[in-house]
């Protein structure tokens, strides 16, 4: 039984996210891994995600790992990165399509036209390092407040909750980056691309042992 197993469906930044867990926690037994018994039996999960939502929900449901992510998201620490975040929410207007539903609300693009204060145009996808304004969340301790995340998406996620809501940035607007439920943290951001803030995270999610 594996300390923390990462789902492998096809479409995450898996080595990434691998390397750092192992950075931060050395000692742990983590696996990377297809197999639902091994996701269902590790202790905690990780679950990346990277691409277009209708192909990570495709793939999802293909590989047969759907029920074994819906119950690590439901029963154990459980981290969501990128589009891991998004596919927890009931539909994406990407491709028009249902998400797991494990929390309420939806996915959303942003502006086609989207310009800064200066009034210069803002790309779409919104890349590179962005601050973040977040809570009193286990996985911030140690975590300034506006610690710079490094983001790559289109797409974000609009919860029906706002108690769900631990932390936003600005892309010109406010946008929701972070959420979080009982046993369960999920980011918009790369955690495993974010120098020293995104390693504390992914330590404290290592440690976290919630009620």
């Amino acid at each position: 039984m594996a300390d923390i197993a990462v789902v492998d469906y096809g479409m995450g930044n898996l080595r990434s996210v691998h390397n750092a867990l192992r950075k931060v926690a050395p000692g742990a037994s983590i696996v990377v891994s297809d197999d639902p018994k091994e996701i269902a039996s590790a202790s905690r999960v990780v679950f990346p995600g990277q691409g277009a939502m209708p192909d990570c929900m495709r793939e999802l449901n293909s590989s047969g790992l759907r029920e074994a992510v819906l119950d690590a998201a439901r029963n154990k620490p459980f981290l969501g990165i990128c589009i891991g975040l998004q596919m927890l929410f009931e539909h994406s207007s990407e491709g028009d399509v249902a998400g797991l539903g494990v929390l309420p609300g939806k996915v959303v693009r942003f502006a086609h036209e989207l310009r800064d204060r200066q009034g210069d145009k803002l790309k779409v996808p919104h890349m590179g390092w962005n601050e973040v304004a977040h809570g009193d969340h286990a996985l911030w301790d140690g975590i300034e407040q506006d610690a710079r995340f490094y983001f790559v998406h289109s797409y974000y996620v609009q919860p029906r909750d706002d108690a769900l809501v631990q932390g936003t940035s600005n892309y010109p607007l406010p946008f929701v980056c972070a959420v979080a439920r009982e046993n369960l943290f999920a980011v918009q951001f790369h955690p495993e691309k974010s120098a020293r803030d995104g390693l504390a995270l992914l330590r404290n999610f290592v440690n976290w042992n919630p009620v």
